[in-house]
């Protein structure tokens, strides 16, 4: 895993570069890291980081279909969203399909980081993050991750609610 600590690193992707920026104009103590593998998965970027499925926040995007408006939720990578709550909250949802998701964030699925979206969505945080004193979050690539704390997405997304968004573990 490389630590990405040069400002302007040649060989980051464009996307992970918005989002060392953003952190770095945050002041966030963490730069982006490249990993070995992909981690288009929850569970393929805990085993590459070697923490808990649950530590890592997944990016997960909605389209609200009253205006077609983006909606992300940070979760648990341990748990599903349940789209009812999420709906009860923000609104009647549809489904983002790779092309939406592209064009409202500016990232492909696999590598949606919580933040330096093309468009601001809305956003919504699983209070099911707090269980966690450190989490990784998706930093614009499937190979590129950033470490923070669950109390740093609400600083670096806008004082984005923290909601009860999740299924119950089966």
């Amino acid at each position: 895993m490389a630590d990405l600590t040069d400002p302007q690193p040649r060989t980051l992707p464009e996307g992970t570069r918005r989002v060392a920026a953003v952190l770095a104009a945050a002041g966030h103590p963490h730069a982006p890291q490249l990993l070995d593998d992909a981690a288009r998965t929850a569970q393929q970027a805990a085993d590459a980081l070697g923490v808990q499925v649950g530590q890592i926040a997944k990016s997960i995007i909605f389209r609200r279909v009253d205006d077609d408006a983006a909606v992300l939720v940070i979760t648990s990578g341990d748990r599903r969203v349940d789209e009812k709550k999420v709906a009860a909250l923000v609104g009647k949802l549809g489904r983002a399909d790779a092309d939406f998701v592209k064009a409202r964030t500016g990232f492909s699925i696999g590598g949606v980081p919580p933040v330096a979206h093309a468009t601001a969505p809305v956003v919504l945080i699983d209070r099911e993050l707090l269980r966690f004193d450190e989490i990784w979050a998706a930093a614009g690539h499937p190979h590129a991750v950033f470490r923070l704390r669950p109390q740093d997405l609400q600083l670096l997304v806008l004082q984005a609610p923290v909601a009860d968004v999740t299924r119950a573990p089966a």
